[in-house]
């Protein structure tokens, strides 16, 4: 299985990220450190693609893409760019779309939507489907906990919207930080008002990532939080419904 400085991990027959059985590439390097990240390991950035490197780095990746092909037919899956940040490297993203639609192999790319605006219109152009996480509207709470201005990536979204790109919302549920009803609320405002996206999963916090902490020696800062219980995701689900979301609970 192919891995390098710039492809943290490639994961086969995936069934959560995106429609189908997928194939999914972890690209190495975030600018964000939200504090629930399931993958600690991918937030550093890595140094620059060489252009003598990246012709033969696409064509191992999509050669590794191109080995799970079978399964995409069956089940109208296909090859999902996750991370990390894949906008973090857009030269390389980019280049993996064109040769994905080239061979005809459906595309997926999982985004924060924290980059610059024309790498995401771009992409509104090149993959078949976005996956953009929406978790806190205070502006002042964004920055505190995950580093970074809200408003780039609420101004992404719109112009996704405005692109008429398909996008499925994302929501970490996560207690304490995203779960109260202030930013529930404001979530619902903002995509009924500046957006089209009416389909939304919500990822409630998980332990999965706890031991990456530990091997990685790493500080947890969500080592004391719980995960939300069935009733309260439910409650939420239901708010959801309410106001005429298509919700799914993961994925």
């Amino acid at each position: 299985m192919m891995q390098n400085a710039h492809i943290f991990k490639i994961q086969r027959y995936s069934i959560h990220d995106g429609p189908g059985i997928r194939t999914t590439l972890f690209f190495q390097g975030c600018p964000l450190r939200c504090p629930w990240c399931h993958n600690p390991e991918s937030q550093k950035m890595p140094g620059k693609i060489r252009a003598e490197e990246m012709d033969g780095l696409v064509s191992g990746l999509i050669s590794e893409i191109e080995k799970d092909r079978i399964f995409y037919d069956d089940s109208g899956g296909g090859a999902t760019f996750s991370g990390g940040e894949p906008l973090s490297r857009p030269d390389l993203l980019f280049r993996l779309l064109d040769q994905c639609r080239e061979g005809e192999i459906h595309t997926c790319v999982d985004t924060s939507g924290c980059a610059d605006a024309k790498f995401l219109s771009g992409l509104a152009e090149k993959a078949d489907l976005i996956l953009y996480d929406i978790k806190l509207m205070d502006a002042k709470a964004h920055e505190t906990l995950i580093g970074k201005p809200v408003f780039p990536v609420l101004d992404n979204l719109r112009r996704l919207s405005d692109q008429k790109a398909n996008v499925w919302m994302r929501f970490p549920f996560i207690p304490g930080m995203t779960d109260t009803k202030a930013n529930i609320k404001a979530v619902m405002c903002f995509l009924e008002k500046d957006t089209v996206f009416r389909k939304i999963h919500i990822l409630p916090f998980h332990k999965a990532g706890e031991g990456k902490y530990e091997a990685l020696k790493f500080k947890n800062p969500m080592k004391e939080i719980k995960p939300p219980s069935p009733e309260r995701v439910a409650e939420v689900k239901a708010e959801f419904e309410s106001r005429g979301f298509q919700v799914i609970i993961g994925g």
